[in-house]
């Protein structure tokens, strides 16, 4: 079925290629093509195809971006500091070429049929779809098109405006609104379903319900340092509503391919290693997570009796009596200290024999990409919006005071230790499909997780609640780079002299968005309109200038590191 529907999607991108050129960095008229060039396509392919691009086209994301800037901005990991290239923002393209067209096909063709009243659930899923991706491509964007994107394709308009981030933001929450109204809505005439070419949920509405909610709390938090009583509002509306944000794992947006690889490039011009603040804090925590998410370094078996026999010791900074001794990591910037970081890539000698052991920690490449350097076993598994991250936003707004008197069927706690159990769980899981290591070998996992919670580190117990949820969040979405960026921007977390995880001296500027190209001279006012808005420089590339100009929803954020 898998291969069939894959055949469908193929299809469908046929479908959209009729209606759309190669590049969106280019004038809006090249991507407005001809609709009628197909007339009657089928819309549940339609919808197939857009549903995969969400997760398909991030493979030069994963490269690009996210490996190289914003997991060593969020501390996750460390690498070798790559200048910002023209290969970031893949999102943007992808949005407007192989995401919108085919979600707006699909509800023009609704609208022409005679029995369309059966469609209604069918169209509204669309706007959830585009909500999520254009929420990503506003990250890092700032103002972009919306209101009038594809105007062309239809109504031979080329010229978009840009609408700026709180009208997006005040649109998008309608959208939702209007989507959850009416996907919920049970008296309606019987309805008509993608089914299985829903391929994430087959056609359940109230999955969808669930995860229109929960882009509505991703909107909540970013709304947060702009405006403090609009987060409020969402979040109360969220937790008023019957079916409320994902809250169980059956309904976390999740993608499997055998035949899409993730970031199969993933040492790609530098490998990837743990830093020593989220590796000391997995150790010092003994979160079950740790195997999954980092390898084991050279430190195994006999090495003891090895340094012994050869008069020869460890760098200062292991500790020989470490029970965890094969799980290091390196500085986030390597300038700090570069003897210790000289240990990231080179391995240490023990004296003059031709023993040698790397030291700090990669990645679990085969976590991240089951396929990568010719494995042949292992599926590739992206979870990009999780139960975790729904319920951990949720815990993070109850810790703040904004629901009111409204009922959030659960404390703060409540939610905080259903988070981090769905985030250890759905990570065992992805690392079993990627024939990787498992979270835990035997069982459910209950053992591992219950001993976790009740870890003084974990444990919420008055003492420090709020940073705690926090850097929960933020274990959480070593899978998701882009919202692991957007917390550590909007919160400032994990922040300076911690005593609880502190982020690392980062001395390297951090770009704080991206930049789109110019259109072309059929939306060059539009465009140069948005930027003046926005206090953008055209074109500026450089991180300073990337660093010092916000978007809209970053402008009242601390720095990174600087939370409170």
């Amino acid at each position: 079925m898998r291969r069939l529907l894959l055949i469908y999607i193929k299809l469908a991108a046929v479908i959209t290629c009729l209606v759309c050129v190669s590049s969106c960095k280019k004038n809006f008229g090249e991507i407005n093509t001809n609709p009628s060039s197909v007339t009657v396509p089928d819309i549940k392919f339609l919808f197939s195809y857009s549903e995969d691009r969400l997760a398909t086209y991030q493979g030069t994301e994963w490269i690009w971006e996210s490996m190289e800037q914003l997991w060593r901005f969020t501390q996750h990991i460390t690498s070798d500091p790559y200048e910002i290239s023209n290969n970031v923002n893949s999102r943007y393209n992808a949005f407007y070429q192989s995401i919108l067209p085919n979600l707006f096909e699909i509800r023009k063709q609704i609208n022409m049929k005679a029995d369309k009243d059966a469609f209604q659930k069918m169209a509204a899923v669309t706007y959830v779809v585009q909500v999520m991706q254009g929420i990503k491509v506003t990250d890092m964007n700032g103002s972009i098109p919306y209101s009038e994107a594809l105007k062309g394709r239809y109504d031979g308009s080329y010229s978009p405006v840009f609408d700026n981030q709180e009208t997006l933001f005040n649109t998008w929450l309608k959208e939702l609104d209007d989507a959850i109204a009416v996907l919920a809505n049970n008296s309606l005439p019987a309805q008509q379903s993608y089914g299985t070419n829903d391929i994430y949920y087959k056609g359940d509405w109230t999955k969808w319900v669930m995860l229109a909610n929960t882009l509505k709390l991703r909107i909540a938090a970013r709304l947060e340092n702009q405006n403090q009583t609009k987060t409020r509002e969402i979040f109360q509306q969220v937790m008023s509503n019957a079916i409320g944000p994902i809250s169980v794992d059956n309904a976390q947006l999740s993608y499997s391919s055998v035949d899409y690889f993730g970031p199969a490039d993933i040492d790609y011009r530098s490998p990837r290693y743990a830093t020593t603040s989220i590796m000391n804090f997995l150790k010092s925590a003994n979160d079950p997570r740790l195997p999954v998410y980092f390898d084991k370094n050279d430190l195994q078996g006999d090495f003891r009796t090895v340094l012994t026999q050869n008069g020869a010791t460890l760098p200062s900074f292991i500790n020989i009596n470490d029970p965890l001794i094969m799980y290091q990591g390196g500085p986030a910037d390597w300038t700090v200290n570069p003897t210790f970081a000289a240990y990231i890539k080179n391995a240490f000698q023990v004296g003059s024999t031709t023993t040698r052991y790397f030291l700090i920690s990669r990645i679990n490449r085969k976590f991240f990409a089951p396929r990568f350097g010719g494995n042949t076993t292992g599926v590739f598994t992206d979870v990009m919006v999780s139960n975790a991250e729904s319920c951990l936003l949720v815990a993070e707004f109850i810790q703040k005071g904004y629901a009111g008197g409204v009922n959030t069927k659960g404390t703060a706690e409540d939610w905080y230790k259903k988070g981090i159990t769905s985030s250890i769980k759905t990570m065992n899981s992805i690392a079993v499909a990627a024939a990787s290591t498992p979270a835990y070998s035997t069982g459910d996992g209950t053992t591992e997780i219950n001993a976790y919670l009740a870890n003084a580190r974990v444990m919420f117990n008055g003492t420090g609640n709020l940073e705690k949820i926090y850097i929960q969040q933020y274990l959480n979405l070593f899978r998701n780079p882009t919202e692991a960026f957007v917390f550590c921007r909007r919160t400032g977390y994990p922040r300076n002299n911690s005593t609880y995880y502190p982020r690392e001296v980062f001395n390297e500027l951090i770009p704080r968005r991206f930049w789109t190209n110019d259109p072309g001279e059929v939306n060059r006012a539009n465009w140069q309109k948005a930027l003046q808005e926005q206090g953008f420089t055209p074109l500026a590339q450089d991180v300073p200038t990337l660093n010092s100009q916000r978007i809209w929803y970053d402008k009242n954020a601390p720095a990174f590191g600087g939370g409170s």
